[in-house]
């Protein structure tokens, strides 16, 4: 498929559809905090997890229950709930101005040193989504255990008008 000549939001669509996904409908908060806090022109996107609907759909430790193909995959649905977030919140993801920068957290087995290839998963959707203005900072940590015994969680910074 040629992201190139596609609007933001097909793009957005598309790999929702090859990732087999649904990404619409209300995302889930189980707390008193706000998934997304606009401050001037930055959006906080708070910590997500691979879960769609009300189903975590990977889980376990990378590099022990979970391969470095499906921590991959978790990174993509974490930043494809983003993007759903972004999207309901600004009715189009042109008023994306520039993704800033992602937080990577990686439940890792002991010894698993992969985390930024896990990341990658996530880096390749933004900027399969935003081309250029998805380009960002990030940061990758193997942490010992996740909300929901999730093997990826990402937050996010965001530029927007």
């Amino acid at each position: 498929m040629e992201y190139k000549k596609m609007s933001r939001e097909d793009r957005f669509r598309q790999i929702a559809v090859e990732l087999g996904y649904d990404f619409g409908g209300e995302i889930k908060v189980g707390g008193n905090y706000s998934p997304l806090v606009v401050h001037e022109n930055v959006t906080y996107i708070s910590g997500q997890i691979p879960r769609v609907g009300d189903t975590v759909v990977i889980q376990g430790a990378v590099g022990k229950d979970v391969s470095l193909s499906q921590g991959q995959l978790a990174a993509k649905i974490c930043i494809m709930r983003a993007v759903a977030l972004l999207l309901a919140r600004f009715g189009a993801l042109d008023n994306v101005k520039r993704i800033l920068s992602i937080n990577v957290y990686v439940q890792s087995a002991g010894g698993f040193t992969q985390q930024s290839e896990v990341s990658d998963g996530a880096s390749e959707v933004l900027y399969a989504i935003f081309g250029e203005d998805g380009v960002h900072a990030r940061t990758s940590v193997g942490v010992f255990q996740l909300p929901k015994n999730a093997p990826v969680e990402i937050s996010l910074v965001v530029a927007t008008h």
